[in-house]
């Protein structure tokens, strides 16, 4: 059995060698003198196509090409969170402390802090029974996240011995499992391929709502804990805000956000904000409970395609835990010109727009490793997966846009018009569409009794808003009666009071559901009483200078979302001044 190969051929990250007929599909090689890293894609006799996620410039016909046996497989442990990784888990700051701005090439640093410490806390007796999932003791990562140490899936027996409660590095043994055979010493950090999906007990029905405090995303197009969704959209519309704004308040646990072929400078705004950014539900720093995986558009190229991979297992492995991660994806498209262009260096047969024919089948799996579980250890966790897409020139009829709206059920599609007007979150509301809104429905009658209701009639208002607009660019809004003119006006205070939010603003930079649900029940109110004062002769006008309109709109940003009375003080002096104005008609 040969370990080692050579070099015949160098083509930009794709390498071919000869002289590895032992080895195995997808399985870790170190490239050239400067041991790069690889992995094998293909294999035909002894010749093998290897894969490489570093710079192969200067790599040459000759050198040798060195077996590992494994797989690509992460290091997942104790310090996880909090880190900022590259596509294959190297962390970022220790290889800028050794190496300096760039990485060299070759450079090899552990992915976890190999030599701290963990106060280890066993949660189960010597001579218990154990079972896969299982807890087998804890560790406080940060103040926010309790690290779960589990029973590795696949193993059961009796656990012989565990360590008592003290401080231990993640290499060090804290429990033997005794199995037949032979017995297994269990670590904090375990080993786990990337692209093959982590177990779990059973696939459960979405049901509660992943609450984001964006009004237009909670209330008109929700996604569920466990969903999938997608933010298409052109240039400057507002993809990585929306994920920002995600990231930093949706009830997720845990936030594992892939940075993959997105600019230098985009990226650089997160590393440097995140570490700053003060989590809104605990009050102490965003990083305690986030995971970042920073692949920039100068990075190799093959290292964007496996970075979603190493996000979706970090992601996986905390699931197992019992937790609720939320991923985001920046940006989709991204990897998949990835693919594109490595599978041109493979000289594969294109499909539509030079797009690998296996484009929808890669886009699957990774949209398919989301969904809300039962876990090995019982416990109810999820992933709810965001990918952004950006489709060249806002052409959402492009293949990755098109193939990646088969396989999720939420789709929030950017508008540059929107954009251009500083309207965020820019989520053009008739182009947008949730398949979650009957699934989370029942949780959301817990808070508004009439949600359903209400969501149905604010999509009904733009709807009838966006018909007459096509007749007021005809022929102006002056043919149109008070009554129709009444849906615009109400329409406008739904786009600027309800469905526009400011990132800036204290307030408004995140809506609870009880507040978004009045807001809604306010504007409707508003919407009936004026019809009804209108049907009996009040001109629009009268209707449209009464104070509470502004007032509403306004609601947003000076209502705080811990004083729900002020918005019942402002629904009494709306009724008041239309209750006065139809007095007036008499």
């Amino acid at each position: 059995m040969s370990d080692h190969g050579t070099i015949t051929r160098v083509s930009g990250p794709i390498v071919q060698a000869t002289g590895l007929a032992d080895a195995m599909m997808y399985e870790v090689v170190e490239v050239s003198r400067l041991r790069l890293v690889g992995e094998v894609i293909r294999l035909r006799g002894d010749l093998a196509t290897i894969q490489v996620y570093e710079d192969t410039t200067g790599v040459q016909p000759g050198e040798p090409v060195r077996r590992t046996g494994a797989p690509l497989s992460l290091s997942l442990g104790p310090g996880l969170i909090g880190s900022i990784y590259d596509g294959i888990q190297r962390p970022l700051p220790e290889i800028a402390r050794e190496s300096g701005s760039f990485i060299r090439r070759g450079e090899k640093v552990p992915p976890l802090p190999m030599d701290r410490e963990w106060h280890f806390v066993p949660s189960v007796a010597e001579g218990a029974t154990v079972a896969q999932g299982q807890v087998l003791g804890t560790v406080q990562e940060t103040p926010c996240i309790q690290h779960r140490v589990l029973c590795p899936p696949g193993v059961s027996g009796t656990l012989a011995k565990v360590v008592p409660e003290g401080d231990y590095t993640v290499s060090d043994v804290v429990a033997l499992i005794r199995r037949p055979g032979r017995d297994l010493g269990v670590s904090m950090v375990q080993r786990w391929p990337v692209r093959q999906a982590r177990p779990y007990g059973l696939r459960l029905p979405p049901t509660a709502p992943l609450i984001t405090g964006q009004r237009v995303i909670d209330t008109l197009f929700p996604i569920s804990r466990g969903g999938a969704a997608a933010i298409p959209g052109g240039f400057g519309t507002g993809k990585t805000m929306t994920q920002h704004a995600l990231a930093k308040w949706s009830d997720a646990d845990i936030i594992v956000y892939v940075g993959c072929g997105e600019r230098g400078n985009e990226m650089t705004d997160v590393l440097a904000s995140f570490p700053e950014l003060v989590d809104p539900r605990t009050g102490r720093p965003l990083m305690e409970r986030t995971v970042l995986i920073a692949n920039t558009s100068n990075m190799p190229v093959a290292a964007r395609e496996v970075s979603i991979y190493t996000g979706i297992t970090i992601a996986e492995y905390f699931r197992d835990m019992g937790y609720h991660v939320g991923v985001m994806a920046d940006s989709t498209s991204r990897w998949a010109e990835a693919l594109r262009e490595l599978a041109a260096r493979l000289e594969e047969m294109p499909a539509e727009e030079g797009f690998p024919a296996y484009l929808p089948s890669r886009l699957a799996d990774f949209y398919e490793r989301g969904g809300a579980v039962e876990t090995l250890g019982g416990k109810r966790a999820s992933i709810s997966i965001v990918g952004a897409v950006s489709p060249p020139g806002g052409d959402f009829s492009e293949p990755v846009t098109q193939h990646t709206r088969r396989f999720i059920r939420c789709f929030w599609a950017l508008d540059t018009p929107l954009a251009n007007a500083r309207h965020y979150p820019a989520i053009h509301w008739l182009r947008s569409y949730s398949e979650y809104a009957a699934d989370v429905a029942e949780w959301w009658q817990e808070t508004e009794p009439e949600w359903p209701h209400l969501r149905q009639r604010f999509i009904e208002l733009l709807q009838r808003e966006d018909r007459l607009q096509q007749i007021v660019k005809l022929v102006g809004p002056d043919v149109l009666p008070d009554s129709h003119r009444l849906v615009l006006l109400a329409a406008e205070m739904i786009k600027n009071g309800f469905l526009q939010q400011n990132a800036f603003d204290a307030t408004d930079m995140y809506c609870v559901p009880r507040k978004q649900a009045a807001l809604m029940r306010l504007i409707l109110e508003f919407h009936d009483r004026a019809e009804r004062v209108i049907g009996k002769g009040a001109p629009l006008v009268r209707v449209r200078d009464l104070a509470c309109v502004n007032e509403i709109v306004r609601a947003r940003s000076t209502v705080p979302n811990d004083k729900p009375e002020g918005l019942d003080a402002l629904r009494d002096r709306m009724r008041a001044q239309l209750d006065e104005l139809e007095r007036s008609l008499s």
